[in-house]
């Protein structure tokens, strides 16, 4: 099935589309920096600003955790992640899309893979407890086949094994199966995976510029896709 993509014209021809969640569908750095704030309270660590999280997300929570208790000058911090994890998790689960919003453009484009009939899968580096009930909370849930977290297989983007999996779960080939993603983790992953892959300019790359990394398409809006 063609899909057609903006100047410079890319149209590509694919059975399947894989989306990330977090900087792809929804802008959730809001919900970060609430439970992240509510977790280092508890902890009786200072506060970290929105800005600086936004630069830590998309590997995955562990690493998001402890990047925020390194930032904040934690000491022992192998030794206090378990509560620390403990927390966030709880305050996350708690507040979880209250504080976050979808993309313009996200339901169009869903729209469009739908009613191509492509099959479709959310794949997050987010765990699966958090995705679930925030694809639920925006209205998301019924575009997708399947959905797949961080803690869905062994390894997370940008380690290829969780797109080839979805690949598998979706019944499609790789090379016909679209990553659509924010940041280089999803190129990374896509590019070994040998799948197609277009990234959205406004999501969450460590800080880096996204149109740096290659891809099919930069895209400002999932509303740019157009049936072929």
């Amino acid at each position: 099935m063609k899909l057609n993509l903006p100047a410079p014209a890319v149209a590509l021809d694919v059975d399947a589309v894989m989306v990330d969640l977090d900087g792809t569908m929804v802008n959730t750095l809001g919900d970060f920096a609430e439970a992240l704030n509510r977790m280092l309270a508890d902890l009786s660590l200072p506060a970290i600003a929105p800005q600086v999280i936004e630069n830590m997300v998309g590997k995955g929570s562990e690493h998001l955790i402890r990047s925020v208790l390194s930032h904040v000058g934690a000491s022992n911090i192998d030794a206090i992640y378990p509560q620390a994890w403990q927390r966030y998790e709880s305050h996350y689960l708690a507040i979880n899309g209250q504080f976050a919003d979808l993309y313009p453009g996200v339901l169009e484009g869903l729209q469009t893979f739908k009613s191509m009939g492509l099959r479709m899968a959310c794949l997050t580096n987010k765990p699966l407890s958090f995705a679930q009930p925030l694809l639920a909370a925006k209205g998301l849930n019924g575009f997708f086949d399947c959905v797949f977290g961080g803690d869905s297989f062994p390894r997370k983007k940008p380690d290829p094994m969780p797109l080839l999996e979805t690949c598998k779960a979706l019944g499609s080939e790789p090379a016909r199966t679209l990553m659509v993603g924010d940041s280089s983790n999803d190129a990374q992953a896509a590019h070994a995976a040998g799948c197609p892959v277009v990234l959205m300019t406004y999501g969450y790359n460590h800080g880096q510029p996204i149109t740096e990394v290659e891809a099919k398409a930069h895209l400002h809006s999932l509303g740019e896709f157009k049936r072929g």
